[in-house]
């Protein structure tokens, strides 16, 4: 089934247009936000008839039929591909069309692909100040997929799909059900005796506090018509060095600033794997956990300005918290 429906307000139908694939996960619904506060209309793409947010426009279609997605597509100015196969499972089979639809729908309709990325293209070696122009060695299964992902990307806009990539480390924020914040460290609904810190102590971590990365995905599609056919930006979110500082904030986000931090049991994990996918793709990235990996985001910075950017206390009290009155920044 497919047609479009709206819910109001919505945007007056002069503005840009933007289409999110994948506007009910976490980062959809934070750039679907971002955009409509920015005066954009939002048309979002989704497999039911529900309308899980006011505001846009829905339509209904899967990612994986392209021709839905280039009917979405009529019209929009960004197609931002926020889409990801559910729960770390099949990678390839489904990620790799889904995002060749919207590389196909981006061409035929001249919109501007945005592409948000991460940091499993690099291996454990990058460094602390990784920029776009680094060599993508991946040591994982996720890794090696995005590299291909991109070079999708690149290969599109050779033939007339325009597209940007930003890449950003680790996401949290309300409603990130299945980042590492909610799904290892801190579990909303479950008594707090402790809080689980995945990494090394010592060793930094890269976090996307995701409506800072949604306001930086809105800046550059407003930007976009002067860069190139394709491009990559590095979003530098939450550098925390040390690492367990995050651990810290969570426990003070909770009001609970004496709580302990405990290490993840990763051997524990290694030993369930063999039963669990869900386990065996998270070890395939627990490198990230061991060793520093920052984004450079000069580039970014200069094309857009500083960068969105909430502290980090706030953003983690309103990553774990439920949400109240109190204005937020805008």
């Amino acid at each position: 089934m497919s047609g479009l429906a709206s819910s109001s307000p919505v945007a007056p139908a002069a503005a840009p247009l933007v289409l999110i694939l994948g506007a009910t996960g976490s980062a959809g619904r934070a750039a679907a936000a971002a955009f409509l506060a920015r005066g954009w209309r939002v048309r979002a793409m989704h497999r039911t008839v529900d309308q899980p947010a006011s505001g846009l426009e829905w339509v209904w279609g899967d990612a994986m039929d392209p021709d839905a997605v280039a009917r979405a597509a009529q019209g929009a100015t960004i197609i931002l591909h926020a889409v990801n196969p559910p729960k770390y499972r099949r990678w390839r089979e489904l990620g790799i069309p889904m995002l060749a639809n919207a590389i196909a729908a981006a061409k035929t309709s001249g919109a501007r692909l945005i592409f948000p990325g991460n940091i499993y293209n690099f291996a454990p070696d990058a460094g602390v100040s990784v920029d776009e122009r680094a060599p993508q060695f991946p040591v994982s299964r996720k890794g090696r997929v995005r590299v291909e992902m991109e070079h999708m990307l690149v290969q599109g806009a050779r033939h007339g799909a325009r597209s940007l990539v930003i890449r950003a480390g680790d996401f949290f924020g309300p409603g990130a059900a299945t980042s590492w914040l909610h799904a290892a460290m801190v579990r909303p609904g479950k008594p707090l005796k402790s809080i689980t810190y995945p990494g090394v102590p010592s060793v930094g971590h890269l976090w996307a506090f995701l409506p800072d990365f949604a306001e930086a995905i809105v800046s550059l599609a407003v930007a976009e018509r002067g860069l190139p056919a394709f491009d990559v930006f590095h979003f530098g979110g939450h550098w925390i060095d040390p690492g367990v500082e995050m651990a810290h904030a969570a426990a003070r986000a909770v009001g609970r600033p004496e709580l302990p931090v405990r290490p993840m049991p990763w051997t524990l994990l290694r030993l369930a794997s063999p039963f669990s996918f869900f386990l065996r793709e998270l070890l395939d990235v627990d490198y990230l956990w061991r060793v520093p990996i920052r984004l450079n985001n000069r580039k970014l910075t200069a094309l857009i300005g500083a960068e969105p950017h909430t502290p980090l206390d706030e953003a983690v009290r309103r990553s774990l918290l439920p949400p109240t009155n109190t204005p937020v920044r805008s």
